[in-house]
């Protein structure tokens, strides 16, 4: 099979590779969802094999679970772990006080409590998901199906409130039925372009009865690689940016994105 690589899966690869060197031989890893977690999801499952290593993983989606299984990777579920000594996941948006909106891949929920549960949460993404400000994505909001009406027009009169015009929740859909999440619910999109109050924004958010959760993170991620498609990788925390340089193997990334296509 014949694969053309993108810059990007370039950049997703080099950043995926660099979160590889996070992980040892015994730990518990949180694997996020979304098409840069799968690259480095691909890399620990090869990882995994060629060095026989023992590690134990919990998954924040169906989705992840099946492709991290398929690759012979160990998965168990949140409630069978004492401790997550790491989580790798995407972003939608990431700005430099490490503030990130996730859930376009629609496991918003599941990725929030890992998150929580874990000793170091890790972004892996591109050049492309760096802001100056979160909204440029739209944010989404989870919430259970019962009254979805109700609850959109209550969440975009707090919007409205907030200083927003013209607010309104788009009910997510996928193959022109109603996108369900894991858990059942339904994921209401907001495109606000511009959040300048986070923290208050995600508390008004909790507030309004009937949502489950929503894509703010804050105070979750510790550091952000940033992949390049020239193999560079800048990492950033709140108080450091370090860059590291990889070879491209192009053959690698060819092998990696049949094992994410074959999913």
């Amino acid at each position: 099979m014949a694969f053309t690589i993108s810059n990007d899966e370039k950049s997703k690869y080099i950043s995926a590779k660099h979160a590889l060197g996070q992980v040892q031989d015994g730990m518990t890893i949180g694997l996020g969802t979304g098409s840069t977690a799968d690259w480095f999801i691909v890399q620990l499952g090869e990882l995994i094999r060629k060095k026989s290593l023992n590690m134990l993983t919990t998954a924040t989606s169906t989705r992840t679970k099946i492709l991290a299984e398929s690759l012979g990777i160990k998965v168990v579920p949140l409630n069978d772990l004492t401790n997550i000594d790491i989580t790798v996941d995407g972003a939608d948006e990431f700005t430099e006080d490490l503030h990130l909106i996730k859930g376009g891949g629609g496991a918003l929920l599941q990725e929030k409590i890992v998150a929580s549960a874990s000793s170091k949460m890790v972004v892996i993404a591109d050049e492309s998901k760096r802001v100056t400000q979160l909204g440029k994505f739209p944010l989404p909001i989870e919430v259970v199906p019962f009254g979805v009406e109700s609850i959109e027009k209550n969440l975009s009169e707090l919007f409205s409130l907030l200083g927003f015009k013209e607010p309104r929740g788009i009910l997510r859909k996928k193959s022109g039925k109603k996108f369900l999440t894991d858990e059942g619910n339904y994921i209401l999109d907001y495109n606000l372009n511009r959040i300048d109050k986070v923290d208050d924004m995600a508390k008004h958010i909790n507030n309004i009865a009937g949502v489950v959760e929503h894509g703010i993170f804050i105070n979750l991620c510790g550091e952000v690689f940033v992949g390049k498609s020239d193999g560079k990788v800048e990492v950033r925390s709140l108080t450091s940016k370090v860059t590291f340089s990889y070879d491209i193997n192009l053959d690698e990334i060819i092998y990696f994105k049949s094992l994410i296509k074959g999913i």
